[in-house]
């Protein structure tokens, strides 16, 4: 049963705090370093897994956008991604004949901007992947593309290499917005790269947004929101934008007097909420959006949808291999990072084929709590029983402290704690992240050392 957001100003002024987005738990901030190698191969011995979702972390971009906090590198120079393919495809070469047993399903190109790769480049790069992996015959393969670089010809080589999904980096299309973060950007440009994208047969069509960027008002954003819905892409993800100048230094070029109020940043999320599900998308949870006939949405109401460090995902049976600087893997009941700088990166991989530097081996405690956070931000309600049953346990006395801190959020109408199940109200959607927090054994430790971002 799909619940649209109840809105209630009362609880957004409350309720409004900062917490993890629950891509894993533990969250990536709880990898400690002293995890190698063998890690993995002990990860991979125990999994019952035999399906494989692969990241691709391309890091480069042409372009610095003052707004990104993500792991990039700004450059002209191609030869630098020919480089960064000498040792992906060594780590490629190293790492999969430990998933020779493996199938991949799902392969997903992040960055930095994947597209900046020339079509030669990208070859090479697939190439290597099909080389030495097996790929089902109806694997999913995805890929992030900035509309403004993306060379002639590009939409047409990604498919024939067998992409048939497409995520576009959009973010605004005021102008005065798109100066402010050195992000230019002509209306032109989407609408040509969609409908190429639509008129090639692209299964899925993503645009990221972002809201709380100098310059937007409820007024302009509106505007933004109304031309997104006419170009009625499949899936809309509208994220909050997180101002952490301390953290990333492109950001202190932006300035705060400039962006939204917190007031005003309500305004916005809350009038775009409204227009998007009155245009037909359905809430999938946080800041994500699909279409009723999205497989994402699908998944939801057939209670089959997941959530990894790629996002909402129709794929939760697969483990996840990160291949690329930064790239984070979840393999059985490990959680393993790669190197997150280039030069470090490189050493690792020429040295020893792998750049696995931190990780965490999870706990039975961790793989409980992990059911129980997936279930609820997934489909925003828990059997009790089946957590019972699946872990040997009784609920409510394993998560005594838990329920004491839903106490609260229950009086508030923000979720329904009974004997049987655990229910998020309507009211309770849009503070699914605080509804998880509470079932964090982890967060008291990491909130004293990390800025997270809002929940809305």
């Amino acid at each position: 049963m799909i619940k649209l957001p109840h809105w209630e100003d009362s609880l957004i002024q409350k309720y409004n705090i900062s917490g993890p987005r629950y891509t894993s738990y533990p969250t990536a901030l709880s990898l400690t370093s002293g995890y190698d190698q063998t890690a993995l191969t002990n990860a991979i011995a125990n999994s019952s897994n035999r399906a494989l979702s692969l990241y691709i972390h391309i890091p480069f971009c042409h372009q610095l956008c003052y707004y990104c906090g993500c792991n990039k590198i700004i450059t002209r120079h191609q030869s630098k991604a020919d480089v960064y393919l000498d040792h992906l495809v060594q780590e490629i070469e190293a790492q999969a004949p430990l998933f020779k047993d493996y199938h991949v399903e799902q392969l997903h190109l992040g960055g930095g901007t994947p597209t900046f790769l020339t079509a030669a480049q990208m070859v090479r790069l697939i190439s290597a992947l099909e080389q030495h992996f097996e790929f089902t015959h109806l694997a999913q393969r995805s890929i992030e593309i900035d509309p403004r670089s993306l060379a002639d010809g590009m939409l047409v080589s990604l498919k024939e290499m067998g992409f048939n999904r497409v995520s576009f980096g959009v973010q605004d299309f005021n102008d005065e917005v798109q100066a402010a973060v050195n992000r230019p950007q002509q209306l032109d440009e989407v609408l040509t790269v969609l409908q190429q994208a639509r008129a090639l047969g692209f299964k899925s069509i993503n645009m990221d947004m972002i809201y709380g960027l100098p310059h937007q008002t409820p007024e302009t954003y509106k505007a933004t929101i109304e031309q997104l819905i006419d170009l009625a892409p499949d899936r809309v993800s509208l994220f909050n934008y997180a101002h952490l100048p301390d953290r990333f230094a492109a950001q202190r070029k932006l300035k705060e007097q400039d962006m939204p109020t917190p007031d005003q940043k309500l305004t916005i999320f809350k009038a775009t909420l409204e227009r998007m599900t009155h245009a037909g998308y359905q809430y999938i949870g946080m800041d994500h959006f699909a279409k009723h006939d999205d497989e994402l949405a699908i998944a939801q109401r057939e209670g089959q949808l997941h959530r990894n460090f790629q996002g909402y995902t129709t794929h939760g049976n697969c483990d996840l291999l990160g291949l690329g600087v930064s790239s984070i893997s979840q393999i059985g009941n490990a959680i393993l990072q790669n190197e997150k700088e280039l030069r470090p990166y490189y050493h690792a991989v020429s040295e020893q084929g792998n750049a696995i530097c931190k990780g965490i081996s999870l706990t039975q405690d961790d793989l409980i709590r992990a059911a129980v956070i997936k279930q609820l931000i997934c489909h925003f309600e828990l059997d009790k029983s089946s957590i019972s049953e699946q872990f040997n346990l009784d609920f409510d006395e394993y998560f005594e402290h838990a329920c004491i801190a839903l106490a609260p959020l229950e009086k508030d109408g923000l979720v329904i704690n009974d004997q049987s199940t655990i229910t998020v109200t309507a009211k309770g959607t849009l503070f699914i992240r605080i509804i998880c927090m509470c079932f964090d054994a982890y967060l008291q430790q990491q909130i004293k050392n990390t800025r997270f971002s809002r929940v809305i």
